[in-house]
């Protein structure tokens, strides 16, 4: 996954890509002429997104600027930029004219750049997303890409039409781009080191998230799209919006989703009104080809057993993954048949080894960065990329598994998929109603399985 680092310019990183007619045109609409510059536009400006711009203009490509910016709200855009500019000084190239607010910001960041980052709320992602593909523009865009049925089929048309274009596309999915797992994956398919899978544990479960106050004069949309992780319509829930890199690392060592999901979840925990409509347990029996189940566990809660890992049983052994990179697997004795171990120098390790000492075997590249620098080295070399397969498919298995949990019943994939249940608008403006209100005493609707709740639409 270690990518070309060679410096090209912005001529050779056109000229490479633009190896057919059908090529040449879309590079000729995604980079401005008559410039060494790689324009890449931020929309969507929090943590996530301050940090996959950190990347973009981390790598090793010349000539790559961050030169739009885009949020809800503008001090978050500015305050991004100021923490931008303490990295990456030279790189920051964004005049006042180029930081825009308000909710139709992401269409002037589009129109004004050449490689996008997507990092709103997921409930944007879709409209996002074809509107970047439409105007021919790469794209890096976050997990998960949608928030219900219609969306993870809007992306996945929007995908075909980037492979048309010859478009790159990553999804922040990193566990793929990760070398723990890489090297896990083919121990487990390629030396056939656990035998064939037969069941599996995926897990997030940890404290919880945050919360913020309704400000002086805002709106009661702008307030859910300032505290989006808490409503439906905006996140899809924690098992959609966190839990979905384990769900997703399911999806990518049984090679497919999942045919059904029943489970059960809840609020405990979340018992205050401001936490909007999202449950702070998810529990999901997820049922694969073959009779193979994989057990999915994700909680918001404080004070409990927290795990953010998965493991496989095969059979002969099983396999554990963990994102720190402490990856191994076991015979059915508990006998220890395979480690990871990161790159590095073996002959210094094993100096150190000998003189007693506990040796630094190496260190794996952050996956985060390998991301991007895969993203930028496939635009350059025109290499097929397009995440965006994998990224609908394992976005819709999380969100099978909210309509098992919201429900309370067995859910199959093709109904599931199916589905014409929206919960993200096909527009939204600053204008718009928010799509879900409070009632008289301020409580969100919350599904109860097994209960129809008036504002919930579950299937």
């Amino acid at each position: 996954m270690t990518p070309t680092t060679t410096p090209t310019t912005r001529r050779d990183f056109i000229g490479k890509t633009a190896v057919t007619a059908g090529a040449l045109t879309v590079a000729q609409s995604a980079w401005a002429a008559g410039s060494d510059k790689i324009k890449v536009g931020l929309i969507g400006s929090g943590g996530r997104g301050s940090g996959a711009a950190n990347q973009a203009l981390s790598t090793k490509q010349e000539g790559v600027v961050l030169h739009a910016i885009c949020d809800a709200f503008k001090e978050k855009a500015e305050g991004a930029l100021s923490n931008l500019r303490t990295k990456h000084a030279e790189k920051v190239q964004v005049d006042d004219s180029r930081i825009f607010a308000g909710l139709d910001g992401y269409k002037k960041v589009i129109d004004s750049c050449d490689l996008v980052i997507l990092t709103t709320p997921p409930g944007f992602r879709p409209y996002h997303f074809e509107a970047a593909i439409n105007a021919g523009k790469n794209v890096f865009m976050e997990k998960p890409v949608a928030v219900d049925a219609p969306g993870v089929r809007k992306v996945q048309e929007m995908a075909k039409i980037a492979d048309e274009k010859n478009l790159k596309v990553v999804v922040g999915l990193q566990r793929r781009y990760q070398n723990c797992y890489i090297e896990a994956l083919k121990q487990v398919k390629e030396q056939n080191i656990i035998g064939d899978i037969v069941s599996g544990q995926v897990y997030w479960n940890g404290g919880g998230i945050w919360f913020r106050d309704k400000q002086p004069g805002q709106s009661e949309l702008m307030y859910q799209v300032n505290n989006w992780y808490h409503f439906t319509w905006l996140c899809g829930d924690h098992i959609n919006e966190q839990h979905i890199h384990n769900i997703d690392v399911a999806n990518w060592f049984l090679g497919g989703h999942p045919i059904s999901a029943q489970g059960m979840g809840g609020r405990q925990q979340r018992v205050d009104k401001k936490w909007g409509q999202i449950y702070d347990h998810h529990y999901v029996e997820y049922t694969y080809a073959n009779n193979v189940r994989i057990n999915s566990q994700c909680r918001h809660q404080a004070g409990v057993y927290n795990a953010v890992r998965e493991e496989f049983t095969g059979t002969k052994g099983k396999i554990y993954l963990i994102n720190s990179g402490a990856c191994y697997a076991t015979d059915h004795a508990g006998n220890t048949i395979w480690k990871y171990r990161p790159s590095g120098d073996a002959g210094a390790a094993a100096e150190g080894e000998q003189k007693g000492k506990k040796a630094r075997r190496g260190t794996d590249p952050d996956p985060y960065q390998v991301e991007h620098d895969t993203l930028q080295a496939a635009i350059r070399d025109n290499k097929p990329l397009n995440n965006a397969y994998y990224g609908a498919e394992s976005t819709m298995t999380s969100v099978l598994g909210r309509m098992a949990t919201y429900s309370g019943k067995e859910i199959k994939w093709d109904e599931a998929l199916g589905s014409k249940v929206q919960h993200m608008p096909a527009i939204v403006t600053a204008e718009t109603e928010a799509p879900v209100k409070p009632n008289a005493d301020g409580w969100y609707p919350i599904a109860i399985p097994g209960q129809k709740v008036e504002g919930v639409e579950i299937l």
